[in-house]
Order: C-alpha cells, then sequence, then structure tokens
C-alpha cells in the first residue's frame, strides 16, 4: 500500500487515524502497531515475518544489553547487529556478492533470487541506532514490546523514512496528544506532499522514461533527462517525507526534516547537510563519529570518509554504480574540504552552476542500470558519441515539459515560502490565509482526479 493511492487516502488513512484516536492513551501505541502491521502487509505479506524478527530480536536484545553485566553487553550488542545486519545483507546484497566473486573468480555461483523486502534499508537503521544507544546509554530499553513495535513499525515512515531516532519520539510514545492546529498543519503538510508527488515527480516521470527509451537522442535530450531525473527524485522523495512529518503531526508525532532546498547549496558538502537529512546524520552518528570522524591523523580522516560514502552509495542500492556513485562524493567531498572551498569562496554565484553540474551527472550514474549505460549518457551529455545537438523529439519534449521544468526548479526553491512569509500582514497575505482551505481542496480534488485516471507509480525509494 502506497500513500499515492485511492485504498490508502480514502480506506486505511480514515480508519487507522480513527481507531489510533478513538481507543483509550493506554492503548494508542498497540493500535498504532496493529495499523502499521497492517498497513506493512498489504503491500508486501510475504515479508511481515522478517519485520516482526528484526522487531522481537531488538526488543530482546535491548533489554539483555541493559540488563547484563558490563562484560556481557558487547555480546549482546554483537548479536542483535548480526540479526539486523545480517538480515539486511542476505536479503539486499548476497546476489551483488555473489555476481561480484563470480566475475573474479570466473566460477558461476548461481544467485539466490531473494526479493528486497520493501522499507527493510529504513527498519532496519531504526533498530541499529536504538540498539546502540541503549548500549551506550544515552536511552533507557524499552520493556514493552507493543511500545517499541509502534516505533519500529510506524506507518507514516516505515517504508521509505525518514529514519527516526528512538530518543527523539521516546516521550511521545509515553505521551502524546494532537491539537487542531497540529491537525491542521499535519493535514496541510500532507497534502503539499501528496501534491509533489503525483503532480510534479509523476510527470516529470513520464519525461524520464520518454529519454530513457527514445530512440532519437540527442544532446538536449540528456541534459532534459538529467534535469528532470535530479528534480523527479527530489520531488518523489521530499514529497514522500512531508506526506510522513504530516501524518506523524496526524498521530501526535514530529519527526525531523529530511530535506532542506538542496538545490539551493553553494557546495557540494552543503548540498549534502540538506538532502536525506537523516541519513547522513544517521551515518555521521553511527559511523563516521565512531571511526574517529575528522579528530585523528589525516590518513584515518580520509579512510573515514571514504569508507562511510563507500557504505552511503551501497545503501541505496546492491550495484557498483551506487558504490561508484558514492565514492564520487567522497573524492569530492575531500577536495572541498583540502582545497576546493577556497576555490568556490572566490567564484560567487558560479558556486551553484558548479553543484547543480555534478549532482545532474551524479544522479545520471544513479539511475544507470549499469557502467556501460552510464558512461554512455554521462559522456554524452559532454558530446561524445555523436549525437546531434538537438533532434526533433528534444524539442516536442521541451516545449511540452519546459514549463513544469520551471516551475517544478521554482518549487524547489525557498522563494515561493519566503514570498508568502513576506506577504504575512498584508492585504495581500490575508488573502492568501484565506484561498488557503479552498486551495487544499481544490489540490485534494485535482490529486484524486489524477490518481484515478492515471497509472500505478510507486516511490523511487522503496527500492532502496
Amino acid at each position: 500500500m502506497v500513500f499515492s493511492s485511492i485504498t490508502f487516502l480514502f480506506c486505511f488513512l480514515p480508519a487507522a487515524l480513527l481507531l489510533c484516536h478513538a481507543v483509550p492513551a493506554r492503548w494508542q501505541n498497540g493500535a498504532l502497531l496493529l495499523v502499521s502491521l497492517v498497513f506493512y502487509g498489504w503491500g508486501e505479506p510475504r515479508s511481515l515475518w522478517l519485520l516482526l524478527l528484526s522487531l522481537l530480536a531488538g526488543w530482546w536484545t535491548g533489554r539483555a544489553i541493559e540488563d547484563r553485566p558490563k562484560s556481557r553487553k558487547r555480546f549482546w550488542l554483537t548479536a542483535s547487529l548480526v540479526v539486523s545486519l545480517g538480515a539486511l545483507a542476505l536479503f539486499k546484497y548476497a546476489d551483488f556478492l555473489l555476481a561480484t566473486l563470480s566475475a573474479l573468480t570466473g566460477t558461476a555461483f548461481l544467485p539466490l533470487g531473494l526479493k528486497l523486502p520493501i522499507g527493510i534499508s529504513f527498519y532496519t537503521f531504526q533498530m541499529v541506532s536504538y540498539t546502540l544507544d541503549v548500549y551506550r546509554g544515552t536511552v533507557p530499553a524499552q520493556r514493552r514490546l507493543v511500545d517499541l513495535g509502534a516505533y519500529i513499525t510506524m506507518f507514516p515512515q516505515l517504508v521509505a523514512g525518514p529514519i527516526v531516532r528512538y530518543s527523539d519520539i521516546q516521550p511521545q510514545l509515553e505521551r502524546r496528544s494532537v491539537s487542531l492546529a497540529d491537525a491542521a498543519l499535519g493535514l496541510r503538510r500532507f497534502l503539499l506532499g501528496l501534491g509533489k508527488k503525483v503532480l510534479l515527480a509523476n510527470t516529470l516521470g513520464s519525461l524520464v522514461e520518454t529519454a530513457r527509451t527514445t530512440r532519437d537522442p540527442s544532446l538536449l535530450f540528456l541534459w532534459l533527462y538529467a534535469a528532470a531525473f535530479c528534480l523527479q527524485i527530489y520531488y518523489d522523495f521530499s514529497g514522500y517525507s512531508d506526506m510522513a512529518i504530516g501524518l506523524g503531526k496526524l498521530l501526535g508525532f514530529s519527526f525531523m526534516e529530511n530535506f532542506n532546498y538542496p538545490f539551493t547549496a553553494r557546495s557540494i558538502t552543503d548540498f549534502w547537510r540538506r538532502w536525506h537529512i537523516s541519513l547522513g546524520t544517521w551515518f555521521r552518528d553511527y559511523v563516521y563519529v565512531p571511526l574517529g570522524g575528522n579528530r585523528c591523523s589525516r590518513p584515518r580522516w580520509i579512510r573515514n570518509l571514504i569508507l562511510v560514502w563507500g557504505l552511503t552509495g551501497l545503501w541505496h542500492g546492491a550495484a557498483w554504480n551506487f558504490v561508484l556513485w558514492g565514492l564520487g562524493f567522497a573524492l569530492v567531498l575531500l577536495a572541498e574540504k583540502l582545497w576546493l572551498s577556497r576555490i568556490l569562496e572566490k567564484i560567487g554565484g558560479l558556486r551553484h552552476v558548479y553543484v547543480l553540474l555534478l549532482i545532474a551527472v551524479s544522479f545520471v550514474l544513479f539511475d544507470s542500470t549499469n557502467l556501460t549505460l552510464a558512461w554512455t549518457r554521462i559522456s554524452g551529455l559532454f558530446g561524445a558519441g555523436d549525437l546531434p545537438l538537438v533532434s526533433p523529439t528534444a524539442w516536442y519534449q521541451l516545449r511540452s515539459y519546459g514549463w513544469l521544468l520551471i516551475v517544478a526548479a521554482l518549487g524547489s526553491t525557498p522563494w515561493p515560502a519566503r514570498t508568502c512569509r513576506a506577504l504575512e500582514g498584508s492585504r495581500a497575505g490575508l488573502a492568501i490565509q484565506l484561498t488557503e482551505p479552498p486551495f487544499l481542496l481544490g489540490l485534494a480534488v485535482c490529486i484524486t482526479a489524477f490518481l484515478v485516471d492515471g497509472s500505478f507509480n510507486p516511490f523511487l525509494y522503496f527500492r532502496f
């Protein structure tokens, strides 16, 4: 089940909210656990047992870490990590490892063919952070299985984040309430996120798919593809995060922001402080800092950065294009920290061109199914392959989608929000406030029409 579906919007969500708010406060976590398991099991029934196994293992080992003598805590932490990360490795990386070994040794290893469970990367990282925090003593072990289950399986962010820390929502698991203002903010955030996904990301996806399969390639078409895919994945993923944050508000939870206008970044370092913030901070706190971070010798610091970004790439997918995508960012970040940042400070607005160019090229690599295709596309962006400058198909797509690309590009900046804030207190600001409810209602009607008329289009990050 996905947020952008008629079943979720008009059947599951009203029933889930009604149940979670109708029961007494002491039963709310149990109700949330129940509806979350129904949500996950609806679309992924064959993998529900794995989610429950991860939950049981994390609950048991978390209590063991807290209750056992200091000499045994590390054993139980290791056991928890083996179960959680072992399941992730088996289902996500086993076939990748076997294929790599086959290529290196010339021996044909048969793939296991295991289906990747939806959301396993997200709920595994949440369980790992919980048990590590219990081991560090920064949070107490959750004694109630139902309460920990409500945290791990919480349906708003279960399958595509943001990655929520147990320490951040522990007080809300114990006691929470939803005011009318919170509900209004949550509903507004959810509808805007849904609009990002259905009206922008899905429409941009049509241009991206046409560019992938065209028989009339050109330099213009490749750049249209690169720009459209960057905007598609931004609106797809940030839209999901907006919906998750909005649904959290409706249930009484506050989740961290996951995006902060990344395309306005002034460097790649700045970009990764703004894109998928929950993942970046997770790797920082649980991998980079424990390895020594930058408070160590330069060779160790370089090793730490390369390792973290290699793992970041691998987290996104079990393929060499993702690994190279992560390692490429490691090299750029190293260059920025060692010497490039001084140059960027001197070139002013051209810093944005540098960022956008690198991001566009990196996401072409990200989207390619193999390295040969990635090389063909990336080299083609810079004129290789004897491609014509333009083609009839490219002109047609530019005329058809040019307006959407401009709207999407402007919408990815702080400009609309700043304009609304600047108008607060004025007649125009009052008009915006008065017209917001009918605008949101019209947006909901428009989204519903698109969903009824359109085809199934899952979120891109479901496959990670």
